[in-house]
């Protein structure tokens, strides 16, 4: 069997003395794996790092075999990351949500589309962490538990939404949220609209609200904890966000 399609990186591991095997998604073709032969090479290593886009070949003597990979750099992308600590952590915090939670084998055209999205805006928009946190929701949605943040729960009213219930993942009124604000979790005014200009405080309130239906709904039926490379860019970004300036 084989197949030709182009991929990102999500992760890679040595796999005896020489090769590596590499996830990536695809295309067409979903979060897929395959043996890289002579992947620990240097010179190979740094092109298959995470992040990074390739034209890929996979072949196997039947379907459900790991199979070999071949290919070709498209986007280097990783290596437009290395001097930037917090983007890098944040290229490694999506790439370790997609390897997580996407099924394997499963074709997943948005969600590639949208990683690719967030991968380009770490390289050239200042946007880049409100990009950050719409690829989570997004990634929610792409796996069954979207959030509807389009009316009020309660009242169905669509405007002056400022909350989210746990439970129901809707969107909850200022007045309506009131006597429950502890309860509830923030909704960031950019999840609404796309002109809004966020506080620090939003990006950090709209991962809070991302990670929660993240570990509630994706991980904890598996009992599987949120990946620590998302824990390790939400500390970063908490801690660069807290310096005034």
């Amino acid at each position: 069997m084989q197949w030709d399609d182009e991929g990102i990186v999500l992760a890679s591991r040595a796999h005896g003395e020489r090769a590596l095997v590499v996830q990536l998604l695809t295309r067409e073709h979903g979060r897929h794996a395959g043996l890289l032969r002579g992947g620990q090479s240097p010179k190979t290593r740094a092109h298959w790092q995470i992040g990074n886009r390739l034209t890929v070949t996979w072949r196997a003597r039947l379907a459900e075999h790991l199979g070999f990979l071949t290919g070709e750099v498209m986007d280097a992308y990783a290596a437009r990351l290395l001097d930037d600590p917090l983007r890098l952590a944040a290229l490694a915090s999506a790439t370790a949500l997609a390897a997580s939670a996407l099924p394997e084998r499963e074709p997943h055209p948005r969600a590639y589309r949208l990683l690719l999205h967030l991968i380009e805006a770490l390289g050239a928009d200042d946007r880049w962490a409100i990009v950050y946190v719409e690829w989570e929701i997004a990634l929610l949605e792409e796996l069954g538990f979207g959030l509807d943040l389009s009316s009020c729960a309660a009242t169905g009213a669509t405007e002056d939404l400022v909350y989210v219930s746990p439970r129901s993942g809707q969107a909850v009124s200022e007045a309506a949220g009131a006597p429950y604000r502890e309860k509830l979790l923030p909704l960031p005014g950019f999840l609404r609209s796309a002109e809004a200009r966020p506080e620090p405080q939003e990006v950090l309130d709209g991962l809070r609200l991302a990670g929660f239906f993240l570990e509630q709904r994706v991980f904890a039926p598996h009992q599987h904890k949120l990946p620590a490379a998302r824990s390790r860019y939400v500390d970063a970004l908490t801690k660069v966000l807290a310096i005034p300036g």
